[in-house]
């Protein structure tokens, strides 16, 4: 009797020495895995926050250069393509930054806070997508009440990135006014529109008859040539989406890599 614990003493040290060359083998695989990940999100993460840089870089050129270029609204005069790329530009370059230390260091409160913003953004701009086709007709009604306010601020003080959009606009598509020519009668309380609605532009060319003037209305030649190009708008958008989604799915799969490692390498 007792001899019996014998050959339980001599079956548990195989048993022991399987399981842990088998903990070993998952700990390693665990480990590569998660080696290559980090390095794919370290390097997806740095060209991310390039990109932010130089989003940021053209934002800046563009207020210091050209003012609020591209302010075309009376409501949110700070809508301007120079502040939307500033702001664009800095989450970009910070949610990168996040990405790419949380990479590197294999740290999972960086990596969740990372996935959590980056989900964050893809939501909200699927939200923005939906309520606009929701809404169509209401949205362009409103964009039409709001630039025709704004045309009252054309040629006002501290208004030359208004003025200036606008002189652009209607020089490079060729038509005068948001609805019709006859939006800039109430501007100027006479029959005028600025010189840039002229077919062949001179110095108060404006003060002309209506016939050496555009004729098409801004708002419907924009939306014409958005639609036009819709091809590469949603090109433009699909392309956006596939970089976040890759992004959600790289910090996701390095988070669950870190678990495991932990898990197994504990």
């Amino acid at each position: 009797m007792s001899l019996s614990p014998a050959p339980l003493i001599l079956w548990e040290g195989p048993v022991l020495l399987v399981h842990s060359q088998q903990e070993l083998k998952r700990c390693s695989m665990a480990h590569n895995c998660l080696q290559c990940i980090k390095y794919l999100m370290f390097v997806f993460n740095l060209l991310f926050w390039l990109g932010g840089c130089g989003i940021l870089g053209v934002g800046i050129w563009l207020a210091v250069t050209q003012g609020n270029f591209a302010t075309l609204s009376s409501s949110f005069p700070s809508l301007s393509a120079a502040n939307l790329l500033i702001v664009t530009g800095t989450f970009i370059m910070i949610i990168g930054f996040v990405g790419c230390i949380g990479a590197i260091k294999e740290n999972k409160c960086l990596l969740l806070s990372f996935f959590i913003m980056l989900l964050i953004i893809f939501l909200l701009e699927l939200t923005v997508v939906i309520l606009f086709f929701a809404y169509t007709d209401k949205i362009d009604k409103y964009a039409q009440r709001d630039l025709k306010k704004g045309l009252h601020l054309y040629g006002t003080d501290g208004n030359i990135g208004l003025t200036n959009a606008w002189s652009i606009i209607q020089t490079d598509f060729r038509c005068c006014g948001v609805s019709n020519y006859t939006d800039w009668f109430e501007v100027y309380n006479t029959t005028r529109v600025p010189d840039s609605c002229c077919l062949e532009f001179s110095e108060n060319c404006g003060l002309h008859s209506p016939g050496t003037w555009w004729k098409a209305p801004c708002y419907e030649t924009v939306k014409v040539w958005l639609q036009e190009n819709l091809l590469a708008v949603g090109i433009f958008g699909l392309c956006t989406a596939m970089v976040q989604i890759l992004g959600l799915t790289f910090a996701m799969t390095m988070y669950c890599q870190v678990v495991k490692a932990d898990t197994y390498c504990a």
